[in-house]
């Protein structure tokens, strides 16, 4: 995964946790969690949850804290050789 795709999905994750925000907070991670598995194909959240597993990943805490919540994709199965 590019850097750059890596900052457009940690820029994409932080605004839809910035609009759910203002929720209460026990609403705002499910939120989060229900836009994400609602409109992120499976590859954009599997590269997510890559991102969360880096140190300083840049992502929002509401973000992080609504990971439970999405829909984590099976790895992709490498081709054999």
């Amino acid at each position: 995964m590019s850097h750059d795709t890596q900052s457009k999905l940690v820029y994409m994750a932080n605004q839809i946790a910035t609009f759910f925000k203002s929720q209460p907070e026990s609403e705002a991670a499910e939120g989060v969690a229900t836009h994400i598995n609602k409109f992120w194909e499976p590859r954009m959240r599997r590269q997510l949850f890559e991102i969360m597993e880096r140190e300083g990943h840049g992502l929002n805490p509401l973000v992080v804290s609504a990971a439970p919540l999405i829909k984590r994709p099976e790895p992709v199965a490498s081709a054999p050789h």
